[in-house]
This record gives C-alpha cells, sequence and structure tokens, in this order.
C-alpha cells in the first residue's frame, strides 16, 4: 500500500463542512451507479474526477502537478494484481465447463443433500470462507461466483452470494492479514480481540447464512443460469438450514481464536464447521445417492482445479521456510517518494490459482487446445474490466492520499459526539468500500479508532473490534470488488444492480454492529 500525504489543515470549525466536500466523489458514484445505472467504468471515471478535483482545491493535494499522476499510477498496479486473480480464476471457470466438471460437482453436492438450501450453504458460504481464510484478496468471488452460475443460480444471485457469504471471514481472511494493523494500533491481546471481533460478528453474521440461502437456493433442475430460489416446503424449513450453519461456524471460529489467536480462525471454522454441518445433514435430511452421484474417481477428477489450489495455498501459508520463499522476491516501485506499491509474485494468490490450473490440465491430461480455449475465453472478459478497476481504485487513491478518508473520519466524530460508538464499525466500512480490502481499512483507521475511542472512553479493544467487524461488510459494496465479480460472471457493465442490493444490507449490518458496540461500551462503563 503507498505512503499517504495528507493535506488536510482546516480548523475544527470548519471541518463539518470539509467532510461534506469529502463525502462528494462516494456521493456522486453511488447516485450514478445506483440511481442512474451507469457502469462502474463510467461513473467511477466521473467520480475520480470529482475526488481529484476536491483533493487538489479543498485539501491541497500535490505539491506538483506531477502528483496527480501517483493516485493514477498506484490504481492500475492494483487493477494488474487483481485482474492476475479474475484471470486464472475465469480460465479454470471455463475449463470446469467445457469439460463438464461443473455438472459432475453438482452431482456430488446433491448426493451430500437434496436440499437445495445446504448447498448454496456449502459452497457459498463454507467453501467460500475456507478461500477467504486461506487466501482472500478477491479469490472467494472469483472461484465461487462462477461455481454457483454452473450449478444453476442466477448470474446476479450467484455474485451477490459470493460477495456476501464469505464476508464474516474477511476479519481473519488471509491467514490474519486483516489483524495485523489491529493488534499495533493498541496494546491488545490479539486472542481477546480475536475473540471480542468473533463474538460482535456472531450477534448478527447469522442473518449472513440467510441471506445466502435465499439467493443461492435453486430447485433442482432449474438450468444452469437462471436457476429460482427454492419454494413450498423446502423453503420453510431453509431458515433453519442457515441457522445451524451458522451454529457450526461460529463456536469452531471462537475456539480456534481463543485457543490459538487471529490467524485460522475462518480458515479452521470453515472446515471444521463445514465438517459438523455435512455430519449435520447426512443425520439430518439423508443423502440421495442415486445412479446420478459421481463415481469417486470422476469426482476427484472435477474437483482436482480445486484440491491442488487448496493444497497450494495452504503449503504456501502454513509451511514457514516456503512461505519465506515465496515472499522473498517481491516487485515493489516508488514514485516521487509519496507513492508506490508492493506485489509478491510468487506468493500472490494469482499465481498459485494459475498454477492450480495448469496442473489440472496436465493431470487430467486434457488436450492442450481445450486448455488455451479456456484462457482465450476468460482473456476476452478483461478489457472492460480492466477500465472499470482503474476508474474506481483511481477514485480510492485520491481519497486516501487527498486527506478525504480522514477528513470523512473527523467529521464523523464530532456528528456523532458520545454516542461515537455507533459509528465505529461504519468508519471500518467506509474504509473498505473506498480501499476495496479489510486490510487497508485496518491500516487507514485503527489508529484513528484507538483516539476516537479515547475521547469518549470506549475501550480500545471495543473500538478494533467494531473497525474489524465494520471492515468486513464493507467488502460487499467495495465497487472494484463488485466489478472482480461480476466479470467472472457476464455482467460487465451491471455493477450498479449489485451495489443497489448490497449496500442496504452493509449499512444495516454496520449499524447493528455499531449499536453493540455502544451498549457492550456502556455496560462497561457501568461494571467499571
Amino acid at each position: 500500500m503507498g505512503r499517504r500525504s495528507i493535506r488536510c489543515r482546516q480548523n475544527a470549525k470548519g471541518r463539518q463542512a470539509v467532510a461534506g466536500l469529502a463525502l462528494a466523489p462516494i456521493l456522486a458514484l453511488i447516485l450514478l451507479m445506483v440511481g442512474l445505472r451507469w457502469s462502474a467504468a463510467a461513473a467511477g471515471t466521473v467520480s475520480a474526477v470529482i475526488a481529484a478535483i476536491v483533493a487538489v482545491a479543498a485539501f491541497q493535494f500535490g505539491d506538483e502537478p506531477a502528483d496527480l499522476a501517483g493516485p493514477v499510477l498506484e490504481a492500475g498496479f492494483t487493477a494488474a494484481t487483481i485482474l492476475w486473480i479474475v484471470f486464472p480464476a475465469l480460465s479454470i471457470h471455463e475449463y470446469q465447463v467445457r469439460t463438464g466438471a461443473t455438472g459432475v460437482i453438482g452431482g456430488w453436492l446433491s448426493s451430500i443433500s437434496s436440499d437445495p438450501a445446504a448447498t448454496a450453504l456449502l459452497v457459498g458460504y463454507f467453501f467460500a470462507m475456507f478461500l477467504e481464510g486461506a487466501s482472500g484478496f478477491g479469490t472467494p468471488v472469483a472461484i465461487v461466483a462462477p461455481m454457483l452460475v454452473a450449478l444453476g443460480v442466477a448470474p446476479v444471485r450467484a455474485l451477490l452470494v459470493a460477495l456476501i457469504g464469505h464476508v464474516v471471514g474477511v476479519s481473519f481472511g488471509a491467514v490474519g492479514a486483516p489483524m495485523v494493523p489491529l493488534v499495533e494500533a493498541a496494546p491488545v491481546d490479539e486472542r481477546r480481540l480475536s475473540l471480542a471481533i468473533l463474538l460482535l460478528h456472531a450477534c448478527i453474521g447469522w442473518s449472513l447464512a440467510l441471506i445466502v440461502v435465499k439467493l443461492g437456493a435453486v430447485k433442482s433442475g432449474s438450468g444452469s443460469g437462471g436457476g429460482s430460489t427454492a419454494t413450498g416446503s423446502s423453503a420453510n424449513s431453509s431458515w433453519q438450514v442457515a441457522v445451524m450453519a451458522a451454529a457450526c461456524f461460529f463456536p469452531c471460529a471462537a475456539l480456534i481464536a481463543g485457543l490459538a489467536g487471529p490467524e485460522l480462525p475462518t480458515l479452521g471454522g470453515a472446515l471444521l464447521g463445514g465438517a459438523l454441518f455435512i455430519v449435520w445433514l447426512r443425520r439430518g435430511s439423508p443423502p440421495q445417492f442415486g445412479e446420478d452421484a459421481p463415481a469417486g474417481r470422476a469426482l476427484l477428477k472435477a474437483g482436482l482445479p480445486y484440491l491442488v489450489l487448496v493444497v497450494l495455498i495452504l503449503a504456501s501459508r502454513l509451511i514457514d521456510p516456503l512461505r519465506n520463499a515465496l515472499r522473498a522476491y517481491p516487485i515493489d516501485w516508488t514514485y516521487r517518494q509519496s507513492f508506490g506499491d508492493q506485489m509478491l509474485p510468487l506468493y500472490h494468490p494469482g499465481t498459485l490459482l494459475l498454477l492450480a490450473f495448469v496442473l489440472t490440465v496436465l493431470g487430467n491430461r486434457s488436450r492442450p487446445r481445450v486448455a488455451v480455449t479456456a484462457m482465450v475465453a476468460a482473456l476476452r472478459r478483461l478489457p472492460q474490466v480492466a477500465i472499470a478497476l482503474v476508474s474506481v481504485l483511481t477514485l480510492a487513491r485520491f481519497m486516501v492520499h487527498g486527506g478525504l478518508i480522514d477528513a470523512l473520519a473527523v467529521g464523523a466524530t464530532g456528528l456523532f459526539g458520545q454516542v461515537w460508538p455507533l459509528a465505529v464499525p461504519l468508519v471500518g466500512a467506509l474504509g473498505s468500500f473506498v480501499t476495496g480490502s479489510g486490510t487497508a481499512s485496518n491500516i487507514i483507521f485503527a489508529d484513528f479508532q484507538v483516539a476516537a475511542a479515547d475521547a469518549v472512553a470506549l475501550p480500545d479493544w471495543l473500538a478494533l473490534a467494531g473497525q474489524s467487524l465494520g471492515s468486513a461488510i464493507g467488502n460487499i459494496m467495495a465497487p472494484h470488488n463488485i466489478v472482480a465479480g461480476t466479470a467472472t460472471v457476464g455482467l460487465v457493465g451491471q455493477e450498479g444492480r449489485a451495489l443497489a442490493r448490497t449496500a442496504p444490507i452493509c449499512l444495516a449490518y454496520a449499524l447493528a454492529g455499531g449499536v453493540i458496540v455502544l451498549v457492550v461500551g456502556w455496560a462497561v462503563d457501568f461494571l467499571a
């Protein structure tokens, strides 16, 4: 992440007006994408221009005109790193469709349970969170969304499930990467902080499992890409299946957080919780083994890219010598000492995805033509995606470097006063909305959250837990996350439809989290 150059020098009295100016680019983006249904590329370009104008005119961004190129360069670099995930993920999807592997996987999932709600949760909840815990950085959406489409879920619904299903795990994604700036911001015990974050999520996170079921459960035989939600008697029990999925995940994740700390709650919770969920399904809803159930060898062949990916991710994240070797060759750059970024090409999820794709093709002894055709089909989707990514990321980088993010946060503290805890998760969500990363949001706002908490006598650990909750849920409405997701399900140019659906969920979740933070803060103060 590039180093920030903050230029905000306004006095305290004028900060609320400045915060209003800082909000203008975000309001423009939402209005254009949701209200006018512009594509992310068009809306992002206009909003990025507005952000640049506000940063220069109101926040004195840039010592020289050449500084205006800094955020654009960072945006282009970050877009390339995201496309490096999207391309191999799309290649795997295209290959799986052409070889019939998705049908085999669908048959196996149906053999576990005939309940479409269970299938939606196994793929869109547990598998998505496993990928988030192991890799993060957009991998769950890139892999899960096209899988759901192949299993019969309509593209828009598949995208929403992929965005929402893994979001609770973002707090501990990529083997705990988002936790690093939080534990560095204040002298807090990382295990207790991890447990507090999970307890906050558990209070409201079960509702996301319900949403996954509502969006992702399709009736058997509905057809690829056009499935409708399950109805009738099966829908009446869907909420029970969703609540059970949450009940399997959260205790396992909390146990791991309390025992091992912040690296493995999402990864381990998805594995252990998913196993418990399957056991419950087999006991409560006997599997339907029939002639259509795939043989073990066929299933292994169909699931090979995902199995290889899991092995590669786990090995690269958990075996220290290998992890250190893969991280030893970074690609980094700087521009005018204030801008720059870094990529670890060998450690990057996109590289692991590409390697999984190549090893799958070799392992299945597929004809080279099949692999090339899949890669060409993936490449054809990328140009328009690249334009959209660069535009929304340019908006984000101008807001970060220009000081607009900080001005919004300061304005919020002045607006909320003693009920500031209500806004703690909203600030975290704002950071993720702009940057598209829970880790980046925590880097930007962790120190600010501690300072604001001290001003209103809120415990540091509680403020950081609220920040983590907000930075996680904010991912579901981050424009460039949505852009990357639409690319994998053929919805490029329709990003506004997804944002219109995820924004209310994000705001409701963050506000509910804020209420919990406020109540817990009062309780702690009362008992002190």
